[in-house]
């Protein structure tokens, strides 16, 4: 099976460091702001957004990493802190790949249980494939690929990350 790259690791810094001025931009009012990445992935994601809105901005910026079953998503979400560090604040749950919205949908569902001032979702790629009504307020590329393609983000500790299409 052949990959096609979609996004190079020079691209993908890019998106992260546009993703993370929408970001400010849009929690500008607030001091502090929780980034809830999905695990694997998603949370190395939210990590490297992360350190980009630390480089240019003041808002407080806490990681949480959201445990959710990809194959069977009812089971119980489990996150590294507490509701109580999250609850009242404002919280962008981050993906790699919104495929189907299946993941972001149930996590989403997880979040609502507590209070917080404003929820937006962001993604790396955003396949167009939705099976639930959920998009992403920030998203670094929208594809319109075929069901039967497979997307894969790779995040290389030696900066050499990338997308790919299979």
């Amino acid at each position: 099976m052949s990959k096609n790259i979609i996004l190079t690791n020079q691209e993908i810094e890019h998106k992260i460091k546009r993703i993370a001025y929408q970001i400010y931009e849009t929690f500008v009012d607030e001091n502090e702001v929780v980034l809830a990445g999905i695990a694997s992935n998603g949370f190395v994601f939210a990590e490297k957004i992360a350190q980009e809105l630390k480089n240019i901005s003041p808002l407080k910026i806490t990681l949480c990493e959201v445990q959710i079953n990809k194959l069977n998503p009812e089971l119980p979400i489990h996150t590294s802190i507490p509701k109580e560090q999250y609850a009242n604040k404002g919280l962008i749950l981050v993906d790699d790949v919104l495929n189907s919205g299946t993941t972001l949908i149930y996590a989403i569902r997880h979040f609502l249980d507590v209070p917080l001032k404003k929820f937006k979702t962001a993604v790396l790629v955003d396949r167009n494939h939705k099976k639930y009504p959920v998009k992403a307020d920030f998203k670094g590329i929208s594809l319109s690929t075929s069901l039967l393609e497979h997307v894969q983000v790779v995040f290389d500790e030696n900066k050499n990350s990338y997308a790919y299409l299979s």
